[in-house]
């Protein structure tokens, strides 16, 4: 299996730096890029071309994660990734998934739940 490139976005730097923790020990995972937020996040999609998967999180300064999930849907290139959304919010779940979210994990950041939802995205593409 080819090794991934993983854009996690998160305003927390605790999230972001479990998240990074999590994915490092993962033998399919190559990069892990963060952002603090969307803009940032999209700003980084318009530049790199070899994101795999995208980890968001809902709630975020600038730029949130609704924002996010409705401004990739409308970039060809960009809605073909896969994104799994990492929020607190549960009442959010239904609503990501119309807004084309492949996956829903709530926080706190399990590593068995978080790996095993990006190999299930991943066997999911394959």
């Amino acid at each position: 299996m080819k090794k991934i490139n993983v854009l996690a976005i998160d305003d927390d730097e605790i999230s972001l730096k479990l998240i990074k923790l999590i994915l490092e020990k993962n033998s399919f995972v190559d990069t892990i890029i963060t952002a603090t937020n969307g803009l940032e996040a999209l700003e980084i999609l318009e530049k790199r071309f070899d994101i795999d998967l995208i980890l968001l999180d809902l709630i975020m300064p600038v730029m949130n994660g609704y924002e996010f999930l409705a401004n990739i849907q409308t970039r060809d290139y960009l809605s073909m990734i896969p994104i799994i959304v990492v929020s607190t919010d549960e009442t959010a779940k239904q609503k990501v998934f119309e807004y084309g979210a492949y996956d829903f994990i709530l926080k706190p950041i399990r590593e068995k739940e978080l790996s095993s939802a990006v190999q299930e995205t991943l066997n999911l593409l394959a």
